[in-house]
């Protein structure tokens, strides 16, 4: 009985955690950028979503199609404006300066919103779905099934679109896909702009489960390293599998040890894959 329960809430969370990781797993395999700004967005977001809600009436399922255009110009114009000049410099400089840029960004959200967690509240209330003796709240439900269709979304603009390719061609090869006509400081505008908006609209869905604090940035940007490590760095698939893996293991070990330890075990098994698989599941040993 409980197994099912626990299996039901550590995919919700697994599918929750990929969308998480996917937009950061995207920069640091494309720019090789450690994004340390990335939970702060995620952050953003939902305040994005509870502002909107609590201000407008706009239901989160709308405030996504305000978070995407908006996080990814944002995220395009850091990039472009400050990220691009230290570009090719060691990544330690480009590791330094996210940590500037979030440091600005988290203490500009504590500023405006303090610190007190808030939350949004539908009302009315979805209520639950029940199989059996498995119930699951409606908008958790939703908020994964969205999860999934940004995560996929986003995996086909990579494979199918113009920019996805030009991608995908400099995170194989800078100097070649340069060569061959591809605007490499456009594409890494571009490729930062997609892990902005993806960090953004997991904000938003994050918003109707988790309460809202700008202290909730450095939890978030953890899980999306582990996830990143689990799964392998720049894939798509890699970081639903990781989300996944995290999740359940979040969600089993809450129950058998409590939930205090859940992140315990989440680092825990992020050391285990750096000593004994540090490309992860679906990542490529030697890639860089």
């Amino acid at each position: 009985m409980f197994t099912l329960q626990i299996l039901a809430n550590g995919v919700v969370l697994g599918c929750l955690y990929a969308c998480i990781a996917v937009g950061f797993s995207l920069v640091w395999g494309v720019l090789n950028v450690i994004n340390l700004m990335h939970g702060s967005f995620i952050v953003l977001g939902s305040y994005l979503a509870w502002g909107a809600y609590n201000a407008l009436g706009l239901s989160p399922w709308a405030s996504l199609a305000i978070a995407a255009p908006l996080f990814y110009a944002l995220g395009y114009l850091v990039q472009r404006g400050v990220l691009n000049r230290v570009i090719a410099a060691p990544v330690l400089v480009t590791l330094t300066l996210t940590f500037g840029l979030d440091l600005i960004l988290n203490n500009a959200m504590l500023l405006g919103f303090k610190a007190d967690y808030r939350k949004l509240l539908l009302d009315p209330p979805l209520g639950s779905v029940a199989w059996g003796s498995v119930v699951v709240p409606v908008d958790r439900i939703i908020a994964m099934l969205l999860a999934l269709a940004l995560t996929a979304i986003l995996y086909v603009i990579l494979r199918k679109s113009r920019i996805g390719r030009a991608i995908i061609a400099v995170r194989l090869d800078r100097d070649a896909a340069r060569l061959m006509g591809v605007n490499v400081a456009t594409t890494y505008a571009a490729a930062f702009g997609l892990g902005a908006a993806m960090a953004g609209c997991a904000g938003v869905l994050l918003a109707l489960i988790f309460p809202i604090s700008p202290l909730s940035a450095t939890p978030y940007l953890g899980k999306a390293f582990v996830v990143c490590v689990l799964g392998g760095l720049g894939s798509v698939p890699g970081a639903v599998l990781g989300g996944l893996i995290l999740g359940l293991v979040e969600s089993f070990g809450a129950f058998a040890f409590g939930p205090e330890h859940a992140v315990t075990l989440s680092f825990a098994l992020l050391i285990l894959f750096l000593i004994f698989r540090p490309q992860g599941l679906l990542g490529k040993r030697g890639f860089e």
